[in-house]
């Protein structure tokens, strides 16, 4: 049956315009909005009588996107396009996004890596030692080293989770291409123990990290 579908917008949001897909970037180098406009393009090869009569006219198209995009926001970009493969290769109808949903997750479990909000919660509650915890996927504890430890235990989600994503899904990127991650062994201690630095010190590198994420 045909499908809820993923909207579009104008003004920095996903355009009703379907981009043409980059060449050679299907599992790398595109971002969410590129992934639902591709996805988008190639349901419209794949069930294009179907596609049209559940998206006439570009203002149907255009909400369709924009509800994908705030349904599928704790899946990477080539999560999303990789399950929407699986499915055009296993479905005849325009699948609905409850479809899309499961086969995000079963995406993820392939490469063992857990959703996003799942693994951010993971990272804010990892026991000290870091390295020395058992964690479900090496992505998890390199994306919250990269994002601070301290950022992670302090600022509140909305804060947190921004930072945490950025680096999480270049690392969900990064295996999903083949590349296997590895938590690298703790250093032995340095004979001179630099100075810690105090919360008003930390704080201000934590803003100035933010500012350069454009946070």
């Amino acid at each position: 049956m045909p499908t809820e579908a993923g909207p579009s917008s104008t003004h920095g949001k996903v355009s009703s315009r379907v981009r043409e897909p980059k060449a050679g970037s299907e599992a790398a180098g595109v971002d969410r909005v590129d992934a639902i406009n591709q996805v988008f393009a190639e349901f419209e090869f794949a069930y294009h009588n179907q596609f049209h009569k559940a998206f006439a006219d570009a203002e149907s198209l255009a909400i369709a996107k924009k509800y994908w995009m705030s349904s599928l926001e704790n899946y990477s970009p080539q999560q999303i396009i990789l399950a929407a493969k699986s499915v055009i290769r296993s479905q005849d109808y325009l699948p609905s996004i409850a479809v899309i949903l499961r086969a995000c997750e079963q995406g993820t479990d392939l490469f063992g890596l857990p959703a996003l909000r799942q693994a951010y919660l993971e990272a804010c509650g990892a026991a000290s030692p870091k390295c020395e915890q058992h964690w479900s996927h090496e992505a998890v504890y390199l994306a919250g080293k990269a994002a601070g430890w301290f950022l992670l235990a302090n600022e509140p989600e909305l804060t947190g989770l921004p930072v945490f994503a950025y680096h999480y899904e270049n690392l969900c990127r990064r295996v999903i291409n083949g590349e296997a991650l590895e938590i690298a062994a703790p250093e032995a201690l340095p004979e001179k123990i630099s100075r810690k630095l105090d919360k008003q010190e930390t704080r201000a590198r934590i803003a100035k990290m933010k500012r350069e994420l454009g946070l």
